[in-house]
């Protein structure tokens, strides 16, 4: 497993779209194959800044995520919502391993 927390900074004025835009894009990213997991979380103290943890069965899985129509369409929708740039941060699955899920 392939767990990726995605960090996103919104404009103030944008957090409203940004939140039906990225839960879409979740519920989509659910019915693929490669994604055991896709969790959308907003921060308590700072309700701009969000963190999308994608959870993928594969090492190419991100890849084939990013080809699908879905996911264009959301990127392109919260480009100019970002307050800054999103960044990632990849992590190797440690527990449950892969037959607890």
């Amino acid at each position: 497993m392939l767990v990726v927390h995605v960090h996103v900074h919104v404009r103030l004025g944008h957090v409203e779209a940004f939140k039906v835009a990225t839960i879409e894009n979740a519920r989509q990213s659910r019915l693929e194959p490669g994604i055991a997991r896709f969790d959308v979380i907003q921060q308590a103290d700072d309700p701009t800044r969000f963190v999308l943890v994608e959870v993928y069965r594969t090492g190419d899985a991100p890849t084939v995520h990013k080809e699908t129509a879905h996911y264009a369409k959301w990127r392109d929708t919260v480009a100019p919502m970002m307050a800054s740039p999103r960044t990632s941060v990849k992590f190797a699955n440690v527990f449950p391993d892969d037959s607890g899920w």
